[in-house]
């Protein structure tokens, strides 16, 4: 490694925001923050949202996201106002019908 460019990597306490569970790993991150750890040593402490301790997919408290209904949601918000299937305006801007094949009827 070249002297003087890289991160100081150095011990460092990271607290989960929603449980409260601490951790103590090493890191090139910085905080202002410190903690008095289990050793009696005081650490940088860093404040994260997620951690294994509290994320859904760790802790078996997973969600189903509700995706059903959107198309409900659509027609309901904008109702038949889209093109029909099988509809195209030309470049004139009149509309054109398509066949089974894609292509326009003459």
């Amino acid at each position: 490694m070249q002297p003087a460019i890289h991160p100081e990597y150095h011990p460092v306490v990271f607290q989960d925001a929603n449980t409260g569970s601490m951790f103590l790993t090493r890191s090139t991150a910085r905080s202002e923050r410190t903690v008095s750890w289990q050793d009696g040593s005081e650490y940088p402490l860093i404040v994260v949202d997620v951690t294994a301790e509290s994320h859904p997919f760790w802790t078996g408290a997973q969600r189903i996201l509700d995706t059903a209904g959107r198309v409900e949601k659509f027609r309901q918000r904008y109702g038949n106002r889209a093109r029909p299937a099988g509809a195209r305006r030309n470049a004139g801007g009149k509309r054109e019908e398509l066949d089974s094949n894609g292509s326009t009827q003459a």
